[in-house]
């Protein structure tokens, strides 16, 4: 008697090889090429009424930031496009966090928004812009933005009456790491695309919870990020851009280790200053502050 608990003829999903869609290609497979998924993306992340859901999109040329010579741009892909209502979003996944993300995502929407005018048009033509931003890491403290949430939604308001706001710009920042699903007051399909974004292509291998490919829209996007649906060319393409980030998060980890090692140092040769003006001998500061004698001597 057999006691495989599946039911009868059930078939057992077998693993397949998928790109992470947080990286460049695949990220502009899925959401740059398709429209309907860009839609649906959309409609689950951003705050919008219930009556002011995306009904159709058009895509429009992103417009590039000047780039640093010599520095690896981290923002792996900027998406624009305008919906039935002329309203404008942008889109972009940003892999590391940076002291200036949060002001190019300002300036950009803000020039989204400034060229929607022409000459002879009146102010009352100018639509609402919506700048989104995947984070895959954590925001650090000290940027004004961080909290425990992984959804930070931003717009203008009057600060006494924060209820009163202006139209015009509005900011989603999420952060990837501290999504966790299962909160009920999530949108099932917000969940179900952060868990796509989070959980496809972080193995060699995988099997894609049938919960994923359950709805329709993320069915299709798994399907466009399974590495058989990609020629030898732009998969050679995507591990470039793969080996790239991976570099460049390795470069600010080093910088950032390196200046705590410095600020540590720093903070011990203030002490051992202080101690030295109390009178103290050498060894008694070294044995305190970990300092070596020739160190100290420096001082």
């Amino acid at each position: 008697m057999s006691t495989d608990p599946r039911p009868a003829g059930s078939a057992v999903a077998q693993p397949k090889r998928y790109l992470d869609p947080k990286i460049d290609l695949a990220f502009k497979r899925v959401f740059g090429e398709h429209a309907n998924l860009l839609k649906s993306f959309l409609n689950a992340l951003l705050p919008l009424p219930d009556d002011g859901q995306i009904e159709s999109l058009e895509y429009l040329t992103p417009e590039q930031t000047p780039e640093i010579p010599g520095f690896y741009k981290n923002s792996i892909v900027d998406v624009k496009c305008a919906d039935q209502k002329g309203r404008i979003f942008i889109v972009e996944m940003q892999m590391l966090w940076s002291a200036s993300f949060e002001q190019r995502m300002v300036f950009g929407a803000s020039q989204a928004y400034v060229k929607q005018f022409r000459s002879g048009q009146t102010w009352s033509t100018l639509r609402p812009v919506y700048a989104l931003a995947i984070i895959n890491s954590t925001i650090p403290p000290g940027s004004g933005i961080e909290s425990s949430d992984y959804y930070h939604h931003f717009r203008i308001v009057n600060i006494e009456h924060p209820k009163q706001t202006l139209k015009g710009l509005e900011f989603v920042f999420i952060e990837l790491p501290k999504f966790k699903p299962g909160n009920r007051s999530e949108k099932r399909l917000q969940t179900l695309w952060l868990r796509f974004l989070r959980e496809v292509g972080t193995q060699a291998e995988q099997v894609i919870d049938p919960v994923l490919s359950q709805d329709q829209y993320i069915a299709q996007a798994l399907d466009l990020v399974e590495q058989s649906s990609f020629t030898q060319a732009e998969l050679d393409s995507y591990h470039t851009g793969l080996d790239q980030a991976t570099t460049h998060i390795s470069m600010l980890d080093d910088a950032e280790a390196k200046g705590k090692a410095e600020g540590v140092l720093a903070e011990k040769r203030a002490i051992a200053a202080i101690l030295l003006t109390q009178g103290l001998g050498l060894e008694q500061i070294a044995a305190a502050t970990g300092l070596t004698a020739q160190e100290l001597q420096a001082l």
